[in-house]
């Protein structure tokens, strides 16, 4: 049986965050010119929002024998689009490369379980297939650490890692499920490790920031009902890429 399978942190999604901070921090160097807004870092404590969109999935664990059960042959997940928005709060730790950063966040997010079956003849050569959504509506809380390169100009770039707390609005954890067309319910509480890479641009009277982070979720979040749906699934757990427009006084 085929299934995808990626470990909390991956090397891969690690190394796709340095390597865009890389890309990040050379395309925008400048030659030296007079510094915008330079009493930024002499506050404690800044305020602001944040807009962005996310890319929302599951990292899907099958169980082990679910073709002989289920007649799965595999089962997929499929990124979907999303968006958020959230409030800004910065604390100065001492020194203006290390802050400590909460963004309580609005997030919209779907998610697309592919669920394929083997051909109902054998003559036919593609495969059944069945999809099944999930949509949440999330408040988001995350606790950053973040780690900053000194200013150059009016540029700097930044390292953030942390955890959040996530609580899903719109979840199905506690209705009555559907036996003759069974959907997926997921837990609606769930805690998510997360890592991320960002600019900054300071302008007369604010600071711009483009920031990506990843999201990976540490509970096993799918509720067993005894469907068809939930059966051949083990564990699913969230995983989020965000990527987000923070503005900051």
């Amino acid at each position: 049986m085929q299934y995808r399978f990626k470990s909390y942190f991956s090397q891969k999604n690690v190394l796709t965050l340095i390597l865009i901070q890389c890309l990040f921090t050379t395309t925008f160097s400048q030659k030296v010119i007079q510094q915008n807004y330079r009493k930024f870092d002499e506050k404690l404590i800044h305020f602001g929002f944040m807009l962005g969109g996310n890319s929302t999935g599951f990292q899907v664990t099958p169980v082990s024998n679910a073709y002989e059960k289920y007649g799965i042959i595999a089962l997929e997940n499929v990124n979907q689009p999303g968006g958020q928005l959230g409030m800004v709060a910065t604390l100065k730790l001492g020194t203006p490369l290390l802050r400590l950063r909460f963004i309580p966040t609005l997030s919209f997010q779907e998610r697309v379980l592919k669920y394929y079956y083997p051909p109902l003849k054998p003559e036919d050569k593609k495969e059944i297939f069945q999809e099944e959504r999930v949509n949440s509506t999330n408040l988001d809380f995350p606790l950053m650490l973040q780690f900053r390169t000194a200013r150059y100009n009016n540029f700097a770039s930044y390292i953030v890692g942390g955890g959040q707390f996530t609580y899903d609005l719109q979840s199905t954890e506690k209705s009555n499920q559907s036996y003759t067309d069974p959907f997926v319910k997921i837990k609606a509480k769930d805690w998510q490790g997360q890592v991320g890479v960002g600019v900054e641009f300071f302008a007369v009277y604010f600071k711009m920031g483009l920031e990506i982070k990843y999201s990976q979720g540490f509970r096993n979040a799918v509720i067993k009902d005894l469907t068809p749906v939930s059966d051949p699934i083990d564990q699913l757990k969230n995983k989020v890429w965000w990527f987000s427009l923070i503005l900051e006084g």
